[in-house]
């Protein structure tokens, strides 16, 4: 697996992880032992559809005990291109498919503990279809207005950290894009003093 070094001692080797004890040297000498989850990476897919909406997902999750609000979203468990892989994972998991998938960054999920890149893809130009979801996959779609996912990233109502994380980094991208009214620019200028 990627990221595994050759003194790593395997201590779980799992279907989508291997967890290792690592020697990690330390600045003053010496080393200390750490436990890190090696994962493949993983895709997140913001959709956006027409009228400034979003395609967000009602996912199970048994290490939470309850259902989160999220971004479609998987792991890198086959050989594909980071693009196909997004294009995959949207059709699977809300039946949409994407005329338009452009990257838009990516972040290491948990760092201190879990060695994975999430390669972050907003999706458009979107073509709706049935769901083609994993056996035992508890997933349901639900439409929202942007601003209203933006809201719920910053109020609480979305708790994923990959979903949160992709919203507002996208959010931010779209500001940056937009022009700044007329009135904003116009605050910039000095006055002019005639003398």
């Amino acid at each position: 697996m990627e990221g595994r070094l050759d003194d790593d001692d395997t201590l779980l080797e799992a279907r989508r992880f291997t967890v290792v004890r690592r020697r990690q040297p330390l600045a003053a000498g010496g080393t200390r032992i750490r436990e890190v989850v090696l994962h493949p990476g993983s895709v997140v897919v913001v959709p956006l559809l027409a009228d400034d909406h979003v395609c967000l997902i009602d996912v199970v999750r048994t290490a939470v005990g309850g259902t989160l609000l999220e971004l479609p979203a998987g792991t890198l468990d086959r050989e594909e291109s980071l693009a196909d892989a997004a294009r995959r994972e949207l059709r699977e998991e809300t039946g949409y498919v994407a005329g338009r998938i452009e990257p838009a960054g990516a972040l290491w999920m948990s760092p201190g503990i879990l060695r994975e890149r999430m390669h972050l893809f907003v999706a458009s130009d979107l073509e709706a279809g049935p769901q083609a979801l994993e056996p035992g996959e508890q997933i349901s779609t639900r439409v929202v207005p942007w601003a209203d996912a933006v809201a719920m990233c910053l109020d609480g109502r979305i708790e994923d950290a990959k979903t949160i994380a992709a919203i507002l980094m996208v959010n931010a991208g779209r500001a940056a894009r937009s022009p700044r009214p007329a009135s904003d620019r116009a605050g910039t200028a000095r006055p002019r003093r005639d003398r």
